[in-house]
């Protein structure tokens, strides 16, 4: 890159001055680069919008590298980040392409070529994980071209010569002091000027892409023209002392903005329910393909399910209980007919995504549902609409395939689904797990009588008992709140009376219905869930 320093005094009354060239700054050149970067991101966005989002050179980098992340890496970032995991690697990867497009912004004062041709190697990354994204077309690839030629000919542009010479551009216009003649801009001043410009252009058709791409796949209208069926079966009504009324305790029933979300999907897949079609199909007699209309006359019923993540930790937050409703998944496979020697139903989502739920488990008697509704509406776009199954007594990573569009019966050797290829356990039955939820970590209480409650599940076995002890002293029964059954969570109570003050430690476990006690040693959520007594630790004061 070269720039127009100095005016000379050799040069005639009246006349522009002559100029040398050196070498741009490396914060001007940095700037150079950044600039080239945004346009590749604005670039790609709108291009995506006539596309796929998912197709979007940043989203299908970001994809790809959720799923080329190491096991532990992932459940790292779900514990550390919980639902902000995805915002953290969109992020992430936007700051290395702003290091990265720096770095090569100086490259290119000395190797423009070179420079240019990094960036499109960029384009070629984004299109390469377009590509190989499930459910990928050609098309997908034109987001990432688009991306590279713009990085490409704004990094051509704005470290060639064009910008190095002539008056455009001058933001302090006005005569020279010594020639009286009208004063050309400094070439790193243009080129600020112009790489400013460029990166404020880049963020307007970015967003503008990004807006545009939201409204071509906005299903909130058709969403809202759904109209559920009164269920053939409804679920009976709660026990009356089905919760505990103890201040810090979460409800019942999860509101559904507050129910948790985990899952792979950078971009959410949005269904219109008129075109959305489920396939069933692998070893059946009677494959079958059913519209949303078709889902919604076989029959709805309603199911109260408390639904937990296998990367909780244990006492973690992603448990939340809904009411469900759906049309019967086992009915649905009695009715094509599953044959002999059938292990596993795999679902796929419409991003791709595989869940594999053992056959036995969805014809043992427990109501599996195809699920297009939660809590009376039917599903937000963010858990699944508009169908999914709902499985109880498994973790969501076995039993919770959102944007379902298909079903395939299978054995286990012919095909592992996406968790089970990364190491997860292949049936993912929920472990028992009790939470204190009051008091809080760390919290400061006062002395005498302190109620401690939480929440405890052991799905389709239920929750028999819950205990709690203090600095290891005596197991002590907490108080049940009523038992609405099996697949559900159950809340209770305790009364510590006489705490002193100082610090102390409160412990819980819970024994499920079957008699078992929750296990006390602790292991991580990989690869079947966690296991362990949750603890928290108080100050009296």
């Amino acid at each position: 890159m070269r720039t127009v320093t100095d005016e000379t005094s050799s040069s005639p009354p009246g006349a522009l001055p002559r100029a040398r060239t050196r070498a741009a700054g490396p914060a001007v050149a940095a700037l150079c680069g950044l600039a080239a970067a945004a346009a590749a991101v604005g670039a790609g966005e709108a291009a995506a919008a006539f596309t796929r989002p998912q197709a979007s050179p940043v989203v299908a980098i970001g994809s790809a590298a959720i799923d080329l992340a190491p096991t532990a890496v992932k459940a790292w970032a779900v514990q550390r980040f919980g639902t902000g995991d995805k915002a953290v690697l969109l992020g992430g990867i936007y700051t290395v392409m702003g290091l990265a497009a720096a770095a090569l912004g100086v490259l290119a004062g000395r190797r423009r070529g070179a420079a240019a041709a990094l960036f499109a190697a960029f384009g070629g990354l984004g299109a390469w994980a377009a590509l190989a994204r499930p459910q990928a077309v050609p098309t997908d690839l034109l987001p990432s071209a688009a991306a590279a030629g713009g990085a490409v000919a704004v990094l051509w542009w704005l470290t060639g010569p064009a910008l190095s010479l002539g008056p455009f551009l001058d933001p302090f216009p006005g005569p020279s002091r010594r020639s009286g003649a009208v004063r050309p801009a400094g070439p790193e001043r243009r080129r600020v000027l112009a790489a400013g410009a460029t990166i404020g252009a880049a963020a307007a058709l970015g967003t503008a892409g990004r807006v545009l791409s939201d409204r071509r796949g906005d299903v909130s209208a058709a969403r809202a023209a759904v109209r559920l069926p009164p269920p053939l079966r409804p679920a009976p009504p709660l026990p009356r002392a089905v919760g505990a009324t103890v201040p810090g305790l979460p409800p019942f029933i999860t509101p559904t903005a507050d129910f948790y979300r985990v899952d792979t999907a950078l971009t959410l897949p949005r269904i219109d329910p008129r075109a959305w079609s489920l396939r069933l199909h692998g070893l059946v007699d009677r494959p079958l393909l059913i519209g949303f209309d078709d889902l919604l006359a076989l029959g709805l019923e309603e199911l109260d399910h408390t639904l937990s993540c296998v990367s909780n930790e244990v006492g973690g937050p992603y448990a939340g209980t809904t009411r469900w409703l759906g049309a019967s998944l086992p009915a649905l496979l009695r009715r094509a007919g599953v044959r002999s020697g059938a292990e596993q139903l795999v679902g796929r989502s419409q991003d791709g995504m595989t869940i594999g739920t053992p056959v036995e488990t969805l014809l043992d008697g427990r109501r599996a549902l195809l699920a297009v509704a939660m809590n009376g509406e039917a599903l937000p776009v963010e858990h699944g609409f508009p169908c999914r199954t709902v499985v109880p007594g498994l973790y969501g990573y076995t039993s919770a395939t959102k944007w379902l569009v298909d079903l395939e019966v299978t054995t286990f050797a012919a095909r592992d689904p996406y968790w089970v290829r990364r190491g997860w356990d292949r049936t993912g039955e929920v472990r028992t797990a009790s939470r204190i939820d009051v008091p809080a970590p760390f919290a400061r209480v006062p002395p005498g009588d302190v109620t401690v409650a939480g929440t405890a599940w052991a799905t389709h076995r239920g929750i028999a008992a819950v205990e709690v002890r203090v600095d290891g002293g005596p197991w002590r029964q907490a108080e049940l709140a009523a038992d609405a059954g099996p697949d559900l969570w159950r809340q209770w109570t305790h009364a510590w009376t006489g705490a002193t003050p100082g610090t102390h430690r409160i412990e819980a476990r819970a024994t499920d219905a079957t008699g078992a006690v929750q296990p006390e040693t602790r292991t991580p959520p990989y690869p079947s869930g966690a296991t362990g007594w949750h603890s928290v630790v108080v100050t009296v004061t």
